[in-house]
């Protein structure tokens, strides 16, 4: 996984997956790119969020864009089995201080192997606890206010990556009141809770955005329709309706709300590629409809028995 950011601005960053990432960007000179290591199955093989980049200096081997207030940045680790803890702390450390006063409003983290075990802890569950060491350092006891948006996949490369927006402006975080805060899970889902909030809305860089977490079929804690797909996406879906809800994105993502319209960016992961075509036939009935953009991955998800995460950035 790596960073183009030769161009000297304004740009549109590309986040590139598959074999998308050995072509040139589309945009030429007038274009960025962060390279991902997750098969694309279907759909847009190249991600474009965020657009009106100024490439900035890079800090602490952090590679930053702005616009306006906005920024957006990406870096990563080295992996490391034996040392995913320690490696998401620095991956972290580096983004916080990076983001220097500004609020994190979204993190993509991408973990190798995430559903591997080291030593008798998952990979994932060490990233989570090596991310939230990290908040605590920079935010102190009481970090869990400050939790952006977030989603943590497993790639096929060789590095942790995680890719970010911040600004200035104080964001709503919101919760989904049928699921437990994800930084409030009980200790049978590791050492230490993982680092996120289910959506963050702000209005920056000139923009209102809803970042929507990766979500999945869990509720309270628990995970629902083990070894069912349809269940799974049944479940999922209606946590998506209850967060967009509470973002104020009406029931639909966005999608038929008064005033502008929000343009509507999915990317939905899932752990079976021979599961593509019964879940496109079900999600392009119920969730995504031409105009929006959607990325269908190939990627382990964090909890071993889910078989679909599905996430959302909404922008007008």
């Amino acid at each position: 996984m790596s960073t183009d950011a030769s161009a000297t601005g304004p740009v549109v960053l590309h986040i590139a997956f598959g074999d998308s990432a050995l072509q040139p960007p589309a945009g030429g000179r007038d274009a960025a790119r962060i390279r991902l290591d997750l098969p694309c199955l279907a759909g847009q093989a190249e991600e474009t969020i965020f657009d009106g980049l100024q490439p900035l200096p890079t800090i602490d081997g952090v590679t930053l864009f702005q616009r306006g207030d906005l920024h957006v940045g990406h870096a990563q680790e080295p992996f490391d089995e034996a040392t995913v803890e320690a490696a998401s702390r620095r991956l972290y450390d580096r983004v916080l201080k990076a983001c220097n006063r500004r609020r994190l409003y979204r993190a993509w983290n991408y973990v190798p192997r995430i559903n591997a075990y080291k030593d008798g802890l998952e990979h994932y569950r060490a990233f989570c606890k090596g991310r939230s060491l990290a908040f605590e350092a920079s935010h102190g006891a009481g970090y869990e206010v400050r939790l952006p948006a977030a989603s943590a996949v497993g790639s096929d490369g060789r590095t942790l990556d995680v890719v970010f927006a911040a600004g200035l402006k104080t964001p709503r975080h919101v919760e989904n009141p049928e699921q437990v805060p994800a930084y409030r899970y009980p200790r049978e889902y590791g050492p230490r809770s993982p680092s996120f909030s289910r959506a963050t809305a702000v209005v920056e860089g000139g923009r209102e955005w809803i970042f929507v977490s990766g979500t999945a079929s869990i509720k309270g804690h628990a995970t629902v329709g083990v070894g069912s797909l349809r269940e799974q996406i049944d479940c999922t879906l209606d946590n998506l309706r209850l967060i967009s809800l509470n973002s104020g994105a009406g029931e639909s993502l966005g999608r038929g709300t008064p005033g502008p319209a929000w343009e509507r960016h999915f990317k939905i992961y899932l752990r079976r590629a021979d599961d593509l075509a019964r879940a496109r036939e079900l999600l392009e009935r119920i969730l995504v409809f031409p105009g929006d953009h959607v990325t269908w991955l190939r990627s382990d998800i964090c909890r071993a028995e889910l078989d679909i995460e599905i996430e959302a950035t909404l922008v007008r």
